[in-house]
């Protein structure tokens, strides 16, 4: 028997069998939620069979509800005050400019992954977004780890794995497909098929489906049906398999299906022409056909001081504003790394958008009405692990999308 791994503050259980954790990207739960409407429509009918037999509760994410800050989390067990990252997009402060927060510098913690390889145990990650590999991968040396999206890029150097198409049959997915996360289910069952021993296996999905899609329509139910279909795969392998998302999905778009947008940092040049406000969309990312960089929670950097708490105040007043928090605040509130946030940080509730300036977001390329994410309205997330569980874990004040490899791991009956 293994010895428990520490990591940032934790301690896991070494995995008994083969332990695979999901992470259903946009996965918005509750009554009306994907899955839930998915089991009630008849299309996840091994969900159905063992939901009552496993671990079902609805949890929270980390703030800003985004996907490469909660991938972060769940993979760490932490926060973004003690992770790092806190954004998709961001202004990086030290080179002075707005960028992609997808390399795996910003990481500021070590990776249950990495704990687990140093020790010795078989790991595999799989990634739908190449976005994602790099900062789920760091340091890892002997493991599994590549995207779906560049699979046929995969070679032994770098992930460990080659001939990637070929194990799997299938060919590189469209970035914007269900195919892209199909693919990562497929690959993962290969990998067991072939005979690898795998002690814990990570799979984080594309959210392309929710951001067309509602739950319990035609597109959303045949989606959930696919991973239906690859959970009793998995579980056939006699693997523990737990999922979680990385955040919640909610629609956005007025009456008539345009996009119901606050445009920030239009109404702050108009209102305080002389402050040089600069209002950060950090959801921006490469796939702009999902949302065109609208979603629920902004940045600002002012660089007038004195004005931040009067713009704060006018902000919050704002029809659609959930939140205005000064840098302080979102700190404390929120577990955002203080170097790496504005001045001010605002949230939009659940039928707004959070925009730059109007011109500043091309959404030619949006053909449903948007549906994002972002703020603390997109928090709510499922957690399931196929195993019934000790019930001390309930001792918890809350449970989080980062507690599912605490949850996976250490509370076996």
């Amino acid at each position: 028997m293994n010895n428990p791994i520490s990591v940032n503050n934790r301690t896991y259980s070494w995995p008994k069998k083969t332990t695979i954790v999901i992470c259903l990207d946009g996965s918005e739960p509750g009554k009306d939620g994907y899955i839930e409407k998915a089991i009630e429509m008849g299309f996840m009918p091994c969900m159905k069979s063992i939901i009552g037999k496993g671990t079902y509760e609805i949890g929270k994410c980390a703030m800003p509800s985004f996907t490469n800050v909660n991938n972060l989390s769940i993979v760490t067990g932490t926060t973004p005050d003690v992770h790092g990252i806190c954004a998709n997009f961001f202004y990086n402060q030290d080179e002075k400019k707005e960028t992609l927060m997808n390399d795996d510098s910003f990481l500021r913690a070590p990776t249950i992954f990495e704990a687990f390889e140093k020790s010795g145990a078989n790991l595999a990650v799989i990634t739908a977004k190449d976005k994602l590999k790099k900062l789920l991968g760091k340091n890892l040396k002997k493991s599994i780890c590549f995207s779906a999206e560049k699979a046929d890029l995969a070679n032994l150097k770098d992930c460990r794995i080659e001939n990637v198409l070929k194990l799997v049959g299938k060919p590189v997915p469209e970035v914007y497909s269900a195919d892209l996360s199909e693919f990562i289910f497929a690959a993962a069952v290969k990998i067991l098929e072939r005979g690898d021993k795998i002690d814990l296996m990570y799979l984080s999905t594309t959210d392309y489906i929710q951001h067309k899609c509602a739950p319990g329509s035609d597109i959303a139910n045949a989606f959930y049906k696919m991973i239906d279909g690859y959970i009793e795969k998995l579980l056939s392998f006699g693997c523990k398999v737990a999922f979680t998302a990385d955040h919640g999905m909610k629609a956005k778009s007025n009456a008539d299906g345009t996009p119901n947008v606050i445009y920030l940092q239009d109404l702050l040049n108009k209102n305080f022409p002389k402050e040089s406000c600069n209002v950060i969309c950090t959801i921006t990312d490469p796939y702009v056909i999902h949302h065109g960089a609208l979603g629920s929670f902004v940045t600002i950097y002012i660089e007038n001081k004195e004005k931040i708490n009067e713009i704060k105040e006018y902000i919050q007043k704002i029809e659609g504003i959930d939140v205005a928090l000064t840098k302080e605040e979102a700190v404390k509130k929120l577990n955002q790394p203080e170097d790496r946030i504005g001045d001010l940080v605002v949230t939009c509730k659940a039928s707004f958008a959070l925009g730059k300036g109007e011109k500043d977001h091309d959404l030619s390329q949006l053909k449903e009405p948007l549906r994002s994410h972002g703020g603390l309205d997109e928090t709510s997330i499922p957690i399931f692990i196929s195993d019934k569980l000790d019930e001390s874990y309930k001792k918890k004040n809350k449970l989080h999308n980062y507690d599912i490899f605490d949850l996976a791991l250490n509370y076996d009956r």
